[in-house]
């Protein structure tokens, strides 16, 4: 079935004669390419921030332990739903903002994988943990970092004040660190573990059928991809269009002209 992903819908500006000579997936002109931008020295940066970031993880995580109590349950449940919520929001703003503009050009590392991914949508499937999850490990550090500061500077009466929304803060990072994981998981058909499905087919994260529609060229809706909660309303609302016109309206520059740029790639 991830066979089925090689295609990632018809590309309406490559004419009869250019459509044939693509083959999308690993053998694509564009993939090899961009595969090819891996480096040693973001691999290393990778593995970093993956360490550090699981470490804080960790040390944040039994801080929280420790300081729970029952009468906070409440609002550490809210704190969960909405933890989830923020994270599917962002990881859609990331993924629409990294999907639609700017360039492999710029000194940016993150673009690279976005414009690899359109092109061949199972390459994923075939990156390490570190690969996998190194940026977004990246990203949460700082929130991570502040949160060990406030455990080991504030006074047990200020962290009581605090738990809820450490709670919240807590699985908003967790989320977000995960998001490329799951996304992964979106991509992958055989061998995952039966927990994984299972949150996948109860719509907790983001399941395999659903982010589908997203790999359908131009690639231009359901960007959201934690949970894929959002997905729907907002494309109903038509809120990444709206947005997309009037930065077009703004700036002039065309939505998703990089990403189609590297699509029809043929040598």
């Amino acid at each position: 079935m991830a066979g089925a992903e090689d295609w990632p819908g018809q590309q309406l500006e490559l004419d009869e004669d250019e459509a044939s000579c693509c083959r999308w997936g690993a053998q694509h002109a564009g993939a090899r390419e961009l595969a090819a931008l891996y480096s040693p020295g973001k691999r290393l940066q990778e593995w970093c921030s993956v360490i550090l970031c699981f470490s804080l993880i960790a040390h944040n995580l039994v801080h929280l332990l420790l300081l729970a109590r029952w009468e906070h349950t409440p609002l550490v449940i809210l704190g969960v739903v909405a933890g989830a919520l923020i994270a599917d929001f962002l990881s859609g703003l990331v993924h629409w903002g990294a999907d639609t503009w700017g360039s492999v050009e710029l000194p940016i590392a993150f673009i690279r994988p976005f414009r690899e991914h359109h092109i061949d949508p199972t390459a994923i499937t075939r990156h390490d943990f570190i690969e996998t999850n190194g940026d977004n490990c990246l990203v949460t550090l700082l929130p991570l970092l502040n949160m060990a500061y406030k455990f080991r500077t504030h006074s047990p009466d200020a962290l009581e004040q605090l738990y809820p929304w450490e709670c919240f803060v807590f699985c908003l990072i967790i989320f977000g660190t995960f998001t490329n994981q799951i996304h992964k998981w979106s991509h992958t058909y055989f061998g995952l573990p039966r927990w994984v499905t299972l949150l996948q087919d109860w719509h907790v994260i983001l399941p395999r059928k659903h982010h589908r529609i997203h790999h359908v060229s131009p690639h231009e809706t359901y960007f959201c991809i934690t949970t894929g909660w959002l997905n729907y309303p907002l494309e109903k609302i038509g809120f990444w269009r709206r947005l997309e016109d009037l930065i077009q309206g703004l700036t002039g520059e065309k939505p998703r002209a990089d990403d189609m740029k590297w699509a029809q790639k043929i040598k």
